[in-house]
């Protein structure tokens, strides 16, 4: 019965993410291939604060900092507006997405999600188990191939340590962005489970 009423909250949560003016203009400009370019280019030139962080085109550079390259842009969009409202908590980011304009964000977005993102190495001896564990516990929300959608993360292709902190922080409920649904997901993985899903999901293409 919990995990029913988690479900339903999620997909209530995300006929709601679907309304919000910023969404209607992102698929508007989805469905118009000049405008979607213009905004991919516009958003490469607004991204340039990102980089230092994130990297010129979306790909970190720092091991636990994740990668927004190849995200979902309504996923990518949702996220920007989480932090320019303060629904998610880190001061230098809701400092720095506040000072964008409706349609910058909407155009950070769509550059970042055009861009492909290079797997990384990984364990070989470690991949099968990872894709075992991933299947079974992640696959229904984040996608066969781990490529994510609107309402959830692409985790292909990810930064080993990143994945491995965020894994970790979700199943024991020490980081800031709890979430019970990532709870139950993760609640039965032991450590080296972690290691395992983690190589698996950095060898994503």
């Amino acid at each position: 019965m919990r995990k029913f009423f988690v479900l339903v909250g999620s997909v209530l949560a995300a006929v709601a993410h679907a309304q919000t003016p910023a969404q209607d203009r992102l698929k508007a400009i989805q469905a118009d291939p000049v405008a979607l370019r213009a905004a991919v280019d516009a958003g490469k030139k607004t991204t340039f604060f990102c980089a230092n962080c994130h990297g010129e085109e979306g790909i970190s550079k720092t091991p636990e900092v994740p990668n927004l390259a190849g995200q979902n842009p309504a996923y990518l969009l949702e996220q920007i507006r989480k932090f320019g409202s303060g629904e998610r908590k880190d001061q230098f980011m809701q400092g720095l997405i506040k000072v964008l304009k409706d349609e910058e964000r909407v155009q950070v977005a769509q550059y970042y999600a055009s861009i492909k993102v290079p797997p990384s190495r990984a364990d070989a001896a470690q991949v099968a188990r990872g894709k075992e564990l991933f299947g079974k516990l992640c696959a229904r929300c984040h996608g066969e191939q781990a490529h994510g959608n609107e309402l959830y993360p692409r985790l292909a292709g990810q930064k080993l340590p990143y994945l491995q902190t965020s894994i970790t922080r979700y199943r024991d409920g020490t980081g800031i962005r709890n979430n019970q649904l990532m709870s139950i997901a993760t609640a039965t993985l032991k450590n080296e489970d972690v290691v395992a899903v983690a190589n698996y999901l950095t060898q994503l293409p």
